[in-house]
């Protein structure tokens, strides 16, 4: 169950982080209010799933869900680059994401 947690976490994150490109610098009431709220989900879903993952590991794929999900929001809502070569180094953490959960075991 915390791995679903952690995840719905990471999904939490990815909902900040674009929120602060929308919330203009913090300069926008409601957008900032939205990220704020998906702020402080997302950092109390991260403690419970830590309460039966390593933090390290917990942290990892938290972050790892994170990068990935935002900048795949970047090059979707934002024009980001799309170019091959970032889009590997993404592919890259999503391996390691798989591999931590992986190597973690059952908690």
């Amino acid at each position: 169950m915390s791995w679903y947690v952690l995840v719905v976490a990471g999904l939490f994150e990815i909902a900040w982080a674009v929120g602060l490109e929308y919330s203009d610098g913090l300069t926008k009431p409601m957008p900032t209010a939205a990220t704020a709220v998906a702020l402080v989900i997302s950092m109390v879903l991260l403690a419970r799933a830590v309460e039966n993952l390593p933090v390290g590991t917990a942290y990892a794929v938290w972050t790892g869900i994170g990068a990935v999900g935002t900048a795949t929001l970047g090059i979707a809502l934002f024009d980001e680059s799309a170019d091959l070569a970032r889009i590997a180094f993404i592919g890259v953490i999503v391996v390691g994401i798989v591999g931590l959960r992986l190597v973690s075991g059952g908690h």
